[in-house]
């Protein structure tokens, strides 16, 4: 059976928030903050409905991305993501990325992040796929300010990993630090909730070493 590893970014493999430090980088403070506001009477409802953080994002990604051309984006990705993956990382999870990569597992990021930093991320950290949020980008090459297809938070984490999956069956080991990875986790066979510094707790289920040749 394979067996496969499925990391969260911000706050799981990352050791800090990255969508709205990479939404300021694009648009600046000002911008930024305004995108913020009109988001806000969103993210008050979110306190009893879920479902209103996904439509406070998708505000905000209107209002600082809209019009942006993608290659440009693409490249200050790049940039942003060298940076993350040099300055601020949880060292115990990437201690477990790379044991279950020697241990020949399928390793893939599922995350609410946007696919235009977290793609270069995951080529830095040799994580192979990526199932996070894409931009909807249109036929001059710039953002839309939609996003394509859902926010990949929640639910949407778990049926993305089974899309993804498809009907080989797997042996799911899953990694994530807040409620937004509540069906990732559950999803699992073998859930591993970081806290809030990083840390895998250390009942976490061990890393099935490498089976010999």
């Amino acid at each position: 059976m394979r067996t496969v590893a499925a990391f969260d970014f911000d706050g799981t493999l990352s050791s800090r928030d990255n969508f709205m430090r990479f939404v300021k980088l694009v648009a600046g403070t000002g911008d930024t903050l305004r995108a913020a506001a009109a988001a806000s009477p969103q993210l008050v409802a979110s306190r009893t409905d879920k479902a209103q953080r996904d439509v406070a994002k998708a505000t905000v990604l209107r209002h600082t991305l809209r019009g942006r051309r993608e290659d440009y984006l693409r490249d200050l990705g790049t940039r942003f993501a060298r940076l993350v993956v040099e300055r601020h990382l949880n060292p115990q999870v990437v201690a477990r990325l790379d044991a279950h990569r020697a241990a020949g597992h399928e390793l893939v990021i599922v995350s609410a992040s946007l696919t235009l930093y977290l793609d270069p991320a995951a080529a830095l950290l040799g994580i192979p796929t990526v199932l996070a949020t894409e931009m909807e980008v249109g036929p001059d090459g710039r953002l839309t300010g939609e996003v394509l297809g859902a926010n990949v938070r929640g639910p949407e984490k778990a049926r993305r990993l089974d899309a993804w999956l498809g009907d080989t069956p797997a042996a799911v080991f899953a990694y994530g630090d807040s409620h937004g990875d509540t069906e990732l986790l559950a999803r699992a066979d073998h859930p591993v909730l970081v806290d809030k510094r990083g840390r895998v707790p250390t009942d976490a289920a061990p890393v099935p070493p490498a089976l010999a040749p």
